[in-house]
Order: C-alpha cells, then sequence, then structure tokens
C-alpha cells in the first residue's frame, strides 16, 4: 500500500514537472515548396502538421503549422548525442533533457508567400530547407533567404534534405551549389547538416547545430503583454450540445510579458462591423479561459514557443483564421490601429523569386501592394510618394507600433513578389 502511494506521488511529481515545461523558442523551417519541411518537423516531434483538407489532399502546406519538440543529450555518446527523445537510440541511455523548441511550419510555395512573411514575424530563428536532389537555389530558396533577412532573422541553420534519394556525388555537387549560394551573404558561414527526414538520418546532428546556433533569447517578462495571432479556429464538433459549446481559440506567440489563465484581454484590431454604410473594426474584449503550450495546460503562458488560448468569445467570430493577423494584450495596452500609415521604405535592388530577377522598379502613385506587419497581411494602396517614403491606404487594419517593420510586395508574373522593406512613421 505504501508502495502504491509513493508510486502515486512520483507519477504527480513527474507529471508536474512535464505540465511546467513550455517551449521556450520558436524555430522556423522555411524553404521550396516540396523540400521537406513538414516531413522533417515529423521526424524530430512526430507531428504531422498538414492537418487541413486541402493540405492533405495537395501534399502541401498551406496554413502556419505547429509542433513542439524537447531536445535530449545522452551523457554516455560523445558522437552525435542529441535526440528527441528521453531514451538514447544509439545506446539506450536515460538522455538529460536540454529544452522543448516550438517548430513553426511555414509553406515553401510561392502564391502562400504571405503567410510565410506572418509567420516570420514570431520566429527566433529558421531551418532553411534545401533539397539535394534539385538545383540550389530554387526562386522560393532565394526569396526565403531574403524574407529571413529582411525580418532581422539571422539565428539559422542549413537543412539539406533528402540525401538519401541521391548519390555522393550529387549531394557534394548540391553542397557546392549551396556554399555559391549563400556566398557573401549573413548565412555565409551558417551549419550545412546533410539529413534524411524521411529515414531520420543524422537527426542528432541537427539537434546539435540547432542548440549552437539557435540559442534561446533573453525575454523581459516585465513588458506588457503582447501576443501575435497566427491561426484562430473553433473546437467544436458538429452535433455538440448547446451546453458543451467552447468559445473561440487563438493561436499564435506571445512575444513580450506574460498572459495568464482568468486574464481580461483585448484583441485588436477585432471584429468588422457595418456602421453608417463603411466597414469598421472594433476592438473585442474577452477573457482566457485556459492556456495550452507544449502539449500541456498551464497558468501562464510567456514569449517562446506557440501557444493556444481558449477565450469566451462566440466561436463563429474566431472560425476559419478570421482573427488571424490580430495582436492580444491587457486591455488599453496595445498599439494603435492603422486604417493607413506612412512607411520609410528600402527597395530591394532585384526582384527576389522570379527566374529573371529584374531590377526593382521604383513605387507608384496608385500602385496595390501586399504589406506584412507583425502576424498580419494586408493590401495597401499608395496615395502619397516622397523620397523613400510612401503613404498607403490599408484595405484591411492592422495593430502594430510606431516603427513596426513591414514587408512590401508587388504584383508581379501573377504573384506577389518581395520587393522591399518599411517602417511605419508616426505623422
Amino acid at each position: 500500500m505504501a508502495a502504491k502511494k509513493k508510486a502515486k506521488k512520483t507519477e504527480a511529481k513527474e507529471e508536474k514537472q512535464i505540465e511546467v515545461l513550455q517551449p521556450e523558442i520558436n524555430i522556423g523551417l522555411v524553404g521550396h515548396v516540396d523540400h521537406g519541411k513538414t516531413t522533417l518537423v515529423k521526424s524530430i516531434s512526430g507531428k504531422w502538421t498538414d492537418t487541413h483538407s486541402e493540405e492533405m489532399k495537395r501534399g502541401i502546406t498551406i496554413r502556419l503549422g505547429y509542433a513542439d519538440s524537447s531536445v535530449y543529450k545522452c551523457p554516455k555518446c560523445s558522437e552525435e548525442p542529441y535526440c528527441p527523445t528521453p531514451k538514447c537510440p544509439k545506446c539506450g541511455e536515460e538522455a538529460v533533457f536540454q529544452r522543448m523548441i516550438s517548430f513553426v511550419d511555414a509553406p515553401g510555395h510561392e502564391s502562400l508567400m504571405a503567410t510565410m512573411l506572418s509567420g516570420a514575424t514570431i520566429m527566433d530563428g529558421a531551418l532553411l530547407l534545401i533539397a539535394a536532389n534539385e538545383k540550389c537555389p530554387q526562386p522560393q530558396t532565394r526569396e526565403h533567404l531574403m524574407a529571413l533577412e529582411i525580418m532581422g532573422i539571422d539565428k539559422i541553420v542549413i537543412v539539406q534534405n533528402k540525401v538519401d534519394v541521391v548519390s555522393n556525388e550529387q549531394t557534394m555537387k548540391n553542397y557546392r551549389e549551396i556554399k555559391e549560394f549563400i556566398k557573401g551573404t549573413k548565412l555565409e558561414n551558417a551549419p550545412i547538416i546533410p539529413v534524411s527526414a524521411q529515414h531520420n538520418i543524422n537527426i542528432g546532428y541537427l539537434l546539435e547545430a540547432i542548440q549552437e546556433k539557435i540559442p534561446t533569447p533573453e525575454r523581459d517578462l516585465t513588458k506588457e503583454p503582447m501576443m501575435f495571432v497566427a491561426r484562430s479556429f473553433d473546437i467544436n464538433k458538429p452535433g455538440i450540445k448547446p451546453a458543451d459549446i467552447m468559445g473561440g481559440v487563438l493561436g499564435g506567440a506571445i512575444v513580450q510579458g506574460k498572459l495568464n489563465a482568468g486574464d481580461t484581454i483585448e484583441i485588436r484590431p477585432g471584429r468588422v462591423l457595418e456602421e453608417a454604410n463603411k466597414k469598421v473594426h472594433r476592438p473585442l474584449r474577452t477573457d482566457i479561459v485556459s492556456i495550452m503550450t507544449g502539449g500541456h495546460k498551464v497558468e501562464e503562458a510567456v514569449p517562446g514557443g506557440s501557444i493556444g488560448v481558449l477565450t469566451n468569445l462566440d466561436p463563429s467570430i474566431v472560425k476559419s483564421d478570421s482573427l488571424t493577423g490580430s495582436v492580444v494584450g491587457l486591455p488599453d495596452k496595445l498599439p494603435p490601429v492603422w486604417y493607413e500609415f506612412k512607411l520609410k521604405t528600402k527597395l530591394l535592388e532585384r526582384v527576389v523569386g522570379t527566374e529573371k530577377g529584374e531590377a526593382v522598379e521604383p513605387i507608384k502613385m496608385g500602385e496595390i501592394l501586399m504589406l506584412n506587419v507583425n502576424s498580419a497581411a494586408t493590401v495597401g494602396i499608395v496615395n502619397q510618394l516622397g523620397k523613400d517614403m510612401v503613404k498607403c491606404k490599408l484595405t484591411l487594419p492592422v495593430c502594430a507600433d510606431a516603427n513596426a517593420r513591414v514587408t512590401i510586395s508587388r504584383r508581379i508574373e501573377n504573384r506577389y513578389r518581395l520587393i522591399g522593406v518599411g517602417m511605419i512613421v508616426e505623422e
């Protein structure tokens, strides 16, 4: 009887230790379509992030996917000591927990670049995937690298995937192409790890590179909490009884401060309403019912890792990612909502993502641009021009601080292509 009680206490203690573990860092997976990002996430975390019906059907990532994974280090193995499991797969020794990582799986398809740019705002570092069986660089490989540089993400590990489907000669040829591609960039000295995500080859070496190259940033928990919403959805299943209906869920990442279960929160820009024959956004207020992070319910959430916030909001308000791009914080403590803003701009010399790499032409009056700020994507219509400055009227308002970074894309060859970056300027 005493032994059973002791065992139960031990189990309860272990369960409590698991519950307080939260992912402490967001690492993005970016790269050209079908280079193995989602497969690599599954290889590390055991989770398949493509769960949307169209993603399953088409075999590509459409929305941002998330998966959490713990990193362990074997005290016995000197070669490839890191692994994603509590037991070392090589020697069977109990491995020592290092940290928990939240992987953000961004789409690689050119038509979904806006989703990738929105996801980049919550990334602390990134894995740039390059397939060994294709010539490097592919159009979106170049575009994603430029996006990471523009967003200020410089903690990057290059993953040379699919080495299992090519010869050693082809692997080395592809390696030389990668080295030539990153020459002269901030990635020039980035580690290049050859892996097979399909067959779990060199995953330990990849985790070692992640541990060394992408440290956990220092967090300031005293700042006013701010969360960028990357997903919003209704978790209720058809046929549920009215009494059992749960509120809407917001998914994303906290970028500063901390949120607690029970907090009253504000969501900006909020819900679309029609007033005086005009569509306007009104902030939403609700309470946090519970917080999920790292696969467990927690009382508070801090920066690092993706979280899910269960609220009291009507599920119809949040379904189908309708609040994606919003910002969450304490009432009256959030940045302003912009219906138009002035940008101090810096354009690239060449268009990113096209085969030709045409020169970037100056922005024109009346031009329609795609703009990404925080986790929001909107369209801006240029109504004022100046030297290294444009003013845009937005089709969808955004919540952002002055001086926030905005990526600028232009429609070229039926696709929005990255052409520069801007910073919101207060007038």
